[in-house]
């Protein structure tokens, strides 16, 4: 019994030394300093919002397409005895040119024919006229009374003048076949497809090619409600005269490079489409393949360009970058200071690269045009311009420690460009 109650008393010594030791490892351990608990500013990159006027634009797209195109069709019969050289696929021809012609043999003999039928026709009238004159003076010498019409000849007269008219109609309508052996274009243009040649037999209505004139290339340009508020035109658009209407610009990838054509907005449609609910306007190219042409590259038929369309004229806008509009109404704007207000813009238009508001900033004040994650009303903020240069009278002051963390800024005030993005 006193050997176990020994051993008790030991352990109990020696659980009584080890606490004692552990209080008073815990009572010389140093205290840390307590942290500073005001949030570092947040680093962020501004742009100034400027005041101007700007001249609104649209951006659309469409397919360049021919003012006139036709299909080439024989109005005659017969067998193809020439064919143009340039009557092939993107050959060019004059108006008036013959591209194709049709035998003509039979056609002169009809108009020979015809002619032989009006000098008859002309040979009979005469001799009516002498026949009837010759019994005008009869009826006079011998006649009692009026003489009536047959008397006089008069109905074989005006059979004689009937049958000369329709010799001559015949005539005409001989030297109209003959005429329409040469098929032309009343127009110059291109040939966009082939479809006969040489030898090959055509009766009226056979097609024989698609050609399409080259004086001008229109473009269709669907443009929404809200564009065409932009733009400031009515829905009943139309320009008038040449040289008339909205610039446009039309752009396009062609041979590797960027190429641009100046056009106008001549018109609009007559009519909303029912299914995309909006409105094409219609831009026009002059001599697309001459003048019109962009470094002596032409508008080709079939091309789809990109095109901007200059609008009315804004005064007093605000125009900041793209960058700085956060939803569809908000930026934040950085105050003197460096604290960070939120604001609601009212946005007129806006691209890739600039938007433009008519209300919710002031020219000259900084908006922050990188990333926020959780920004909030007196957030304080560090601004920096776009080269990295911290803009002082806009941001807030910060400890020594808080530059060890992060915001790193040089002793010419140039921050890190990686510690701003990378706090932004």
């Amino acid at each position: 019994m006193g050997k176990f109650l020994g051993r008790f008393l030991i352990l109990i010594v020696v659980g009584a030394v080890g606490i004692g030791v552990i209080i008073s490892l815990v009572a010389s351990q140093q205290r840390p300093e307590r942290a500073n608990a005001a949030p570092r500013p947040v680093a962020v990159f501004v742009d100034e919002a400027r005041l101007d006027t700007i001249a609104l634009q649209v951006t659309s797209q469409g397919e360049a397409r021919p003012r006139t195109q036709i299909n080439l069709v024989p109005q005659v019969a017969g067998r193809i005895t020439f064919v143009n050289p340039d009557f092939i696929e993107g050959g060019f021809f004059e108006a008036g040119e013959t591209l194709v012609q049709i035998e003509d043999a039979d056609y002169r003999l009809a108009v020979t024919r015809a002619s032989a039928q009006v000098a008859q026709a002309q040979q009979a009238l005469v001799r009516e006229q002498a026949e009837s004159e010759l019994a005008a003076s009869e009826w006079a010498e011998l006649g009692d009374g009026e003489a009536s019409s047959l008397t006089l000849r008069e109905p074989q007269l005006a059979e004689a003048r009937a049958q000369l008219a329709a010799a001559e109609a015949a005539l005409q309508s001989a030297r109209l076949d003959l005429q329409r052996t040469r098929i032309s274009a009343p127009f110059s243009g291109r040939v966009r497809v082939k479809n006969a040649d040489l030898g090959q037999y055509v009766s009226p209505g056979t097609p024989l090619g698609e050609v399409f004139s080259t004086d001008a290339v229109l473009v269709r340009l669907p443009l929404t409600d809200h564009e065409l508020g932009l733009l400031g035109i009515p829905i009943a658009y139309n320009a008038g005269g040449d040289g008339e209407g909205m610039p446009v610009q039309l752009r396009a990838a062609l041979g590797g490079s960027q190429q641009t054509w100046q056009g106008r907005i001549t018109r609009t449609d007559s009519a909303i489409d029912p299914q995309t609910r909006v409105l094409y306007a219609i831009a026009e190219v002059t001599d697309p393949y001459g003048a019109g042409a962009s470094n002596g590259t032409p508008l080709a038929v079939g091309l789809f360009v990109t095109a901007s369309i200059t609008g009315r004229d804004v005064e007093n806008a605000y125009i900041l970058p793209r960058s700085a509009l956060r939803g569809q109404n908000s930026v934040y704007v950085a105050e003197e200071g460096g604290t960070l207000s939120v604001r609601t813009v009212e946005v007129i238009d806006s691209n890739s690269e600039r938007v433009v508001v008519s209300s919710g900033v002031r020219g000259g004040e900084m908006v922050v045009t990188s990333p926020i994650r959780g920004a909030s009303d007196g957030m304080r903020i560090q601004t920096f311009d776009a080269e990295g240069t911290m803009i002082a009278s806009h941001s807030a002051t910060y400890d020594e420690e808080d530059t060890a963390e992060g915001l790193a800024e040089t002793e010419t005030g140039e921050a890190d460009s990686e510690a701003v993005a990378s706090a932004g």
